[in-house]
């Protein structure tokens, strides 16, 4: 199943996006019209509601009378956070019941207007965000909803800003102009990404990867990108995972490199890699049969010292290596320790950057990278090896305590493991 979360400001267009993807086969889950359902006459919601804004809430015929609690909310934030308290539990425990129902297979696309300001994107593989400018659906709300000026900036303050939402999305939808053109956009996303996406899980297959290496301009937004990716694997396994780091050369502010974000998941051991594997696939990244160790390094000649999981993107949309290493590692060392280097000394950031370009230029017609990152290994032998140790004992370097110490795997780890991927099934 792939989980997608939709969001978007008010008269973004959110509503085209979502019905466009219903059409297209997704299970669509709406939070507004989940939130009408959970305090319907009769329910446990509107008792609260009644219980805490009072009785002048609710119309001639018992049910809620939307607008005036609107116009009491909006505006008050005390009183829209305790709204949002009585209702927001009440639809995610519904919207978990319409998720469970869906096929396997499946695209579930869950339509959160305050999905940014919830903190829930960590709960979905991919966050797609409606946008427009604030001037644009100003216009579209005094236009086709009759609000003033006054209320339709009232109810966007209500929300996040315009630029919180678009750092949360994984995709941005964009729709300054017609509907034509957003919905061309919609059935291209889904063509492209979300479908193949879908299939990719449903057979723990990664994503294909075509071409050899290309390095693309440092990218300021590799780390936000990364970021995301950790929370969404933390919640994946949280009982099993010590710590997730962005490593590699996207980790490197200005450092050119392959558009490839490489992830270090740490464990406390093999063990523990391989009974997480399951829910690191349902999150969106299948294990890499066949690559279970990093190649040896001068230092630490015995392979089995370097041994790791190597999981990779299902998403066609985010190449992605997840390298999963034992806290305590040699290769979990050697990670956190290169991307530090690197980050602290301009002149070893050119020297590699230099040597990216002279062995990215004698693979430019491959058909993979794996030539590439084979010809690279002499560098790391006769050029870092030495210079990062030197620098080590230059700065006092030293891993993270959750990388420097191996941790034990606890049975509740394991059974916390088995619930979330019961939940994710």
């Amino acid at each position: 199943m792939l989980k997608i979360g939709l969001t978007g400001g008010i008269a973004s267009g959110k509503s085209v996006v979502a019905s466009r993807l219903r059409e297209l086969g997704a299970v669509l889950v709406d939070a507004d019209a989940l939130a009408r359902e959970v305090v319907e006459p009769g329910t446990a919601g509107l008792a609260q509601v009644v219980e805490a804004f009072g009785e002048e809430m609710l119309g001639a015929d018992g049910g809620l009378d939307r607008a005036k609690l609107g116009a009491l909310v909006f505006g008050d934030p005390d009183r829209l956070t305790a709204l949002n308290g009585i209702v927001h539990p009440l639809v995610r425990e519904r919207a978990a019941a319409v998720i469970a129902a869906a096929p396997v297979g499946a695209v579930v696309v869950q339509d959160i207007p305050l999905l940014v300001e919830t903190g829930q994107g960590s709960s979905f593989h991919l966050v797609l965000v409606v946008d427009a400018p604030d001037d644009v659906r100003v216009q579209r709300m005094v236009q086709h909803r009759k609000m003033t000026e006054e209320q339709a900036l009232s109810r966007m303050a209500a929300q996040a800003p315009r630029d919180v939402r678009l750092a949360a999305a994984d995709v941005v939808l964009d729709n300054s102009g017609t509907v034509q053109e957003l919905r061309d956009s919609v059935d291209a996303l889904w063509s492209r990404r979300l479908a193949p996406y879908a299939n990719n899980i449903t057979h723990e297959r990664a994503a294909p990867r075509k071409g050899g290496p290309v390095l693309a301009p440092a990218d300021p937004t590799w780390e936000a990108q990364a970021a995301r990716l950790a929370a969404r694997l933390e919640a994946a396994a949280p009982a099993g995972i010590l710590a997730v780091d962005h490593i590699g050369s996207t980790a490197v502010p200005g450092l050119d490199a392959k558009d490839i974000i490489d992830l270090q998941l740490i464990v406390a051991d093999l063990a523990t890699a391989d009974r997480i594997a399951p829910l690191l696939a349902a999150a969106g990244f299948p294990l890499w049969p066949g690559v279970l160790a990093d190649n040896p390094k001068p230092s630490h000649p015995d392979p089995a010292d370097w041994a790791k999981r190597l999981h990779a993107n299902a998403d066609p949309g985010r190449p992605v290596n997840l390298h999963v290493r034992p806290a305590g590692s040699p290769g979990c060392r050697f990670a956190l320790c290169f991307r530090d280097w690197l980050r602290d000394d301009a002149a070893t950031r050119r020297d590699y950057l230099a040597e990216k370009r002279r062995v990215a230029a004698l693979h430019s017609v491959d058909k993979s990278t794996a030539g590439y990152a084979a010809d690279k290994e002499a560098w790391f032998t006769e050029y870092a090896a030495v210079r990062m140790e030197a620098w080590v004992q230059r700065t006092g370097w030293r891993p993270p305590p959750y990388a420097a110490v191996r941790a034990a795997g606890t049975a509740a780890g394991a059974a916390a493991e088995s619930a979330a991927g019961t939940a994710q099934s």
